[in-house]
This record gives structure tokens, sequence and C-alpha cells, in this order.
């Protein structure tokens, strides 16, 4: 059944290069929390986007308490899974467009769970598709990519973080001008918006709980600024911090005071201490009743904010960068970003034109 989701490569005649057809690309992210696919076609600046799916899925639903994935939870997974495993099987039968290249991926609730190994074989007998698990420096790096085109500022270093589910990836980024950025170091916390959300959730409406959450996240980060001294290079100047997570989409549409949630409003944007401060001020105001009803957020996500700001809260207190990057992007855009660089339409050849 996989089989059909496989590409195969172009052959350099003329023939070929007059029959080429613009390639698809397809990436899929289960993580902790939601499962996400992408569709689209390489374009100017990044891609096309030809379809997209987000659901939530709560994979990691009682991950903390039993380390195992209970079989609703997985069930919920998979039944996402053929949804997205329909959707791209559209595209990997040709048509218009040329052949499919995909990739699929699960993240931290998978790595963790003591049956992750057993789901993924049931997911890929069940969908067809090529699930697999990558590590955490992976998960980093795929982050980066897809905060390539915001990586252009001006910098020379760049604090990239990504608040998932059930773990928070931190990266420390090399800026290198018009060549591809580098990392240098990155660092996974065991701490997502679901873990901590099972975990403390209460602990967030109280101002101590919420600070005991903040410091104890802050001890987690202290190891790696004490390795690779990222807040004398913020004195120095010349660091972005850029957010790609619920998190910092959500206290962006609450700084912007949107009435409805929209990405071309977000992403991209910078927010000032101030206005970031502001925001986490509003939003820990609110309480869960009036986060519930916010347009940003909603009654699925809510119980899910107030952990995401503590983790956030601890890498903005620690790390005092000016300004703050919000990305709405995430892995399945760095997929996608990744997996074009590895076709290239076929150089034109006049004689044949």
């Amino acid at each position: 059944m996989g089989s059909q989701f496989s590409t195969s490569s172009h052959a350099g005649t003329a023939d070929s290069r007059r029959a080429w057809r613009r390639p698809v690309f397809g990436s899929i992210d289960l993580g902790t929390n939601n499962c996400r696919m992408l569709v689209g076609t390489p374009a100017a600046q990044g891609f096309h986007v030809l379809d997209s799916f987000s659901r939530v899925v709560r994979l990691g639903e009682g991950l903390y308490e039993t380390g195992r994935l209970s079989p609703l939870a997985m069930d919920r997974a998979i039944a996402s899974l053929n949804i997205c495993a329909d959707r791209v099987r559209r595209f990997a039968a040709g048509g218009n467009h040329g052949p499919l290249k995909l990739r699929a991926i699960a993240t931290e609730a998978c790595r963790q769970a003591e049956n992750g190994a057993e789901f993924i074989t049931r997911a890929r007998e069940a969908t067809g598709l090529p699930l697999e698990i990558i590590n955490p420096r992976e998960e980093a790096e795929l982050a980066m990519e897809s905060c390539a085109s915001l990586l252009s500022r001006d910098g020379r270093r760049a604090l990239l973080f990504d608040i998932g589910g059930g773990s928070t990836e931190i990266a420390w980024v090399r800026i290198n001008g018009c060549a591809p950025p580098e990392l240098i170091g990155y660092v996974s916390l065991p701490v997502g918006v679901v873990t901590l959300s099972e975990r403390s959730v209460s602990c967030c409406y109280s101002p101590a709980g919420f600070s005991r959450l903040v410091d104890d996240i802050a001890a987690m980060l202290h190891p790696f600024e004490a390795v690779h001294r990222i807040g004398e290079e913020i004195r120095r100047g010349g660091v972005l911090m850029i957010g790609t997570s619920g998190t910092v989409t959500t206290l962006a549409g609450v700084s912007l005071k949107l009435e409805r949630y929209r990405r071309g409003l977000v992403d991209g944007i910078s927010l000032t201490r101030d206005a970031v401060d502001a925001a986490l001020t509003e939003a820990r105001a609110l309480g869960r009743e009036g986060l519930s009803r916010h347009p940003c957020i909603g009654q699925e996500r809510v119980d899910f904010v107030l952990p995401g700001c503590a983790i956030f809260a601890a890498i903005h207190e620690l790390w005092q960068v000016p300004e703050l990057v919000v990305a709405d992007r995430g892995l399945r855009e760095g997929m996608l970003m990744r997996l074009m660089r590895t076709v290239t339409p076929p150089k034109r050849n006049f004689l044949h034109a």
C-alpha cells in the first residue's frame, strides 16, 4: 500500500524535459496533540499550497500518567492519518501534476511511549503512510528550515523555539547571510502544552503556581545557557528570537486584538517585549472561561494556553531579546522545504524547444 506514495526520478532526455511536470510534495506531522498535513508545489517564494489539513487528535493524552499511548488516542490518530492518506493519494495518482514525494513523521509522544514503535507499525499498516519517528535534533532542524525566510533579517544569531504538545525544542542558530542557516546547538525540554496541562493545569491559574512553573522550566534551560552563553550574545546585539507554536500565535492574536485568527496578519510579525508582556498579562487575567470565549483560542485549546504561556515566559525571561518574531509555521513546512531541495526542474534544451 505504501508504494503508491513513492516517487521516481526524471530521466535527463529532451523528451522527458518537454514532458516534465511540476512535482508535488507532501508532509504529515503527527504530534502529541495535532495531526497536520500539507501538500504543495515549488513557487518563487517557497511553495504554493494545494491542500492542507489539521486536527486535534490528543495522541499524548494520558501518556504522562501511564507511559503508554491509549487505545482511544491511537484510534483518533489513525483516523486522522487515514484522512491525510486519502487526500495525499489524489495527488499520488498524477493528474495535472508530476510525481509525489511524501514524508510522514511522528514526534515526542511516540518517542516517549512504551508502545510508540508498536503504534507506528499499526499506523503504517492501516494507512499505507511511510510514518517514522524522528529524533529531537531533526525536529529542531525542521523548525529551523520552516523559518529560513525569517532568518534573512538583520542578525548574526537566532534563538528559535517550538512549544509542542509533548516537548519544547530550542535551537541556537548561526545566520549566514545568503547561505543556509546553521544549527549551533539545540535542547529538547520534556515539557509541552499537553504534558504540562495534565500535570499542572490548575497551577497555571494562580499567580504563585504560574511563577513556580516558570521557575521550574527556567531551571531546565540554564545548562543550555551555560554552554552557549546566549545571554552574552543578546547583550552584544544581533540576536533574533523566533517563536513557532500555537502559544506564540495565540499571544500575537491577543496582542493584535483579532476578532478571528488570521494567519496572514500573524506569520512573520514582530512584537516588542512590552507588547508580549501585555499579551501574557491579558491571557492570564482572562481565566479559563474568558480564554475559552476568545476568538483566537476556543474550547478545544483552552487548557493548553496557560501551560504554553508558562513555557514561553521562562524562555522570554531568561533570554531578554527586544523583539519576538512570530512564525505560524512548523515541521510540515520544514519538511516541504527540505523535500523541494531534492528535486529541481531539468534545464531547458533550446535545440529541442
